[in-house]
């Protein structure tokens, strides 16, 4: 198994925030819009350096995505923020009809997704965000795992035509890519070459996939891992070269088994590579109060629920 040595542990928001800032020095088209939520989605930077391309618009999500789908028509590049429930469940009429209906380059940035948010309850985590946007046409779906990947995505979507969904989180986590990163949308990277199993994982479930990878090299157990940071559009060749060599797949995500990763890679498998899938979601379960530790633990999103998935799923393989 191999080895990811990391120095630091940082929030993958914080990344989006560096991004964020150094696009405002190097493209005069970004501007940025928030929903009273300027610290907790590290824009400051940003508003300190450019507060004329910045549009504070509260309380008031829905008109925050109808003003990025206007200020396109312009030729700017507006990136809005807020929490993932108030990004995604809130606003989905507004994105729908006026965002992707007629392909509007918006980047739609979201904070606080999945349990990881914590304390805060269900009322504020979402486990249904991906599953919303990846059905719309002309969404782009991202996921990164850490705060290089996260920077390296949000400088990658400016230069991107069309709508995208940009997701990450709150806690701190390893920072293990690298800071000069290429980041290429709807490609996969392999961490870690196997022969037994394909992990494919997303967003904070990476690093937990990669503890696992190690307690599984323990039991003998040769575990291939990707991290599929673009979940749509979703890397079809890397996935099924992988799932033909190992012959069995577990998916790992912080959302919903309905609509996630794992989901579009079932459907994948189904039409392409019929192969024996386990799934390390949460299963059909709003959130609740708790620290993100202890969510996890509850909510079975970690390095032990994904062994018990490859040992599950291994065994089946034929």
């Amino acid at each position: 198994m191999k080895d990811f040595p990391y120095t630091e542990s940082k929030d993958t928001r914080s990344g989006f925030g560096a991004g964020l800032q150094e696009l405002g020095k190097t493209n005069p088209n970004v501007v940025a819009l928030c929903a009273d939520l300027v610290g907790s989605l590290k824009m400051d930077a940003f508003i300190k350096d450019n507060p004329e391309r910045f549009f504070q618009v509260g309380i008031a999500e829905a008109n925050m995505m109808g003003l990025a789908a206007g200020l396109t028509i312009g030729g700017k590049i507006p990136f809005t923020g807020t929490f993932a429930n108030f990004s995604t469940g809130r606003v989905y009429d507004q994105i729908r009809q006026s965002i992707a209906y007629s392909n509007k380059n918006v980047k739609i940035c979201a904070s606080h997704a999945g349990l990881t948010l914590g304390e805060d309850g269900a009322t504020h985590q979402i486990l249904e965000d991906v599953g919303m946007m990846k059905m719309l046409p002309h969404m782009t779906v991202i996921n990164p795992c850490d705060y290089n990947q996260t920077k390296a995505a949000t400088l990658a979507i400016a230069d991107y035509e069309g709508p995208v969904y940009l997701r990450f989180g709150r806690p701190v986590v390893p920072n293990f890519t690298p800071a000069d990163q290429e980041f290429e949308i709807g490609k996969g990277v392999l961490l870690n070459e196997g022969t037994d199993v394909s992990i494919f994982a997303t967003g904070h479930l990476v690093w937990k996939a990669i503890l696992a990878g190690k307690l599984l090299a323990d039991k003998g157990i040769n575990a291939e891992i990707i991290n599929i940071h673009t979940i749509k559009p979703l890397d079809a060749q890397l996935i099924l070269e992988s799932a033909r060599k190992t012959r069995c797949v577990v998916t790992a995500e912080e959302h919903q088994m309905n609509g996630g990763l794992g989901d579009s890679i079932a459907q994948l498998l189904s039409r392409e590579e019929p192969l024996p899938l386990e799934m390390v979601a949460v299963n059909d379960s709003f959130g609740e109060s708790g620290t993100p530790d202890q969510l996890m633990e509850k909510y079975q999103l970690n390095e032990a629920a994904i062994v018990r998935a490859v040992e599950k799923v291994m065994a089946r393989r034929k």
